[in-house]
């Protein structure tokens, strides 16, 4: 779409500024008054020549290997403008000598053939440049297409590893037979309408986010005995900014993953502060569990992906580890 307007532009340009401001260096008046069948001729074909280059586009022929159809094209184009250099004189013969209108001839013919070079330069180039600025736009397209494939890829393996993390949880309180039981699969039932209703959005408001999320943490806190402590603070002064679906969760699932315990004391702190456009996350927890060496962290690795499709150089991602601290820091500039 771009492209086809950047070319209606360029043939307005050349059709009512460029080539009438050339065709009139040329002594029209005179042809005019002694040969007006031959300015009109000599016009319409500069229009179709122009015209014919533009809709054959000789460079998207030569891009397919179409040489033939290159070569007729302008074998035909070179016979026509021989045609237009030979149109017949329309002089008083008796007025004018042979000489003179020999001389006349050989001008007229190098005119023709000078805007015919002129046309055939101008067109060639206008129509190469689209022809590749059309490439730049397909190739990026095709590039969009997979990125987008690649981001439903990774929303996908998410949303299987949260549920197999909650859904633990819940087993832990159904066979433990908690009172929290039934709320806990309410909140369940929340969790899964929000994950589900956003399926095929690329973005929502981060107020919807952090509902989501303090909804997650709720679900994880009716598990947990007084020895986990969860602080869960939130600064959202736009609270109407959009962020992609489920970026954050996959840090919450980690720091209740392996900073819980039902049997010494640890804490959970949860931050997420947005102003002036910048998203500041920040999740720590005490190191109550270790994962396996050869079990891949493939939540944190999805997110980093996501974060590298969606926000490349505008976010920054620290995850340390400092004696029995695991510590996530997650800032990016939404806009």
């Amino acid at each position: 779409m771009r492209s086809t307007k950047i070319a209606v532009c360029i043939d307005l340009l050349f059709c009512l500024v460029i080539l009438p401001f050339i065709i009139m260096m040329m002594p029209v008046d005179k042809w005019y008054v002694h040969n007006t069948w031959f300015l009109i001729t000599f016009v319409s074909y500069l229009y179709l020549l122009y015209f014919i280059y533009r809709k054959s586009n000789i460079p998207s022929l030569v891009m397919r290997r179409r040489y033939g159809s290159v070569a007729l094209i302008i074998a035909a184009m070179v016979l026509l403008t021989v045609l237009v250099g030979d149109f017949p004189q329309s002089e008083d013969i008796n007025r004018t000598s042979v000489l003179d209108l020999a001389v006349r001839q050989r001008i007229r013919r190098q005119t023709v053939w000078f805007f015919f070079l002129i046309v055939t330069g101008f067109s060639l180039s206008i129509e190469l440049t689209i022809e590749l600025f059309r490439q730049i736009i397909s190739k990026q397209e095709i590039e969009a297409e997979k990125n987008k494939a690649e981001l439903a890829l990774y929303k996908a393996q998410i949303n299987p590893h949260f549920l197999f993390n909650t859904l633990n949880a819940l087993y832990g309180l159904v066979i433990t037979k908690s009172e929290k039981t039934e709320s806990a699969f309410m909140k369940f039932s929340n969790i899964l309408r929000y994950m589900y209703a956003h399926t095929d959005s690329l973005t929502i408001p981060v107020s919807s986010e952090i509902d989501y999320i303090r909804q997650y943490v709720d679900l994880q806190s009716l598990r947990l005995n007084h020895h986990t402590q969860v602080e869960f603070e939130v600064h959202a002064e736009e609270r109407d900014v959009q962020i992609p679906p489920m970026i954050l969760i996959t840090f919450v699932e980690n720091a209740f993953k392996y900073g819980t315990s039902s049997d010494e004391d640890c804490l959970i702190t949860i931050r997420i502060a947005v102003r002036e456009g910048t998203l500041r996350f920040m999740t720590e927890n005490d190191v109550m569990k270790t994962p396996p060496q050869n079990e891949p962290a493939i939540g944190i690795e999805n997110c980093r992906k996501r974060l590298e499709m969606l926000y490349p150089g505008r976010f920054s991602l620290e995850i340390t580890e400092r004696g029995h601290k695991f510590r996530t820091c997650l800032t990016i500039r939404l806009r």
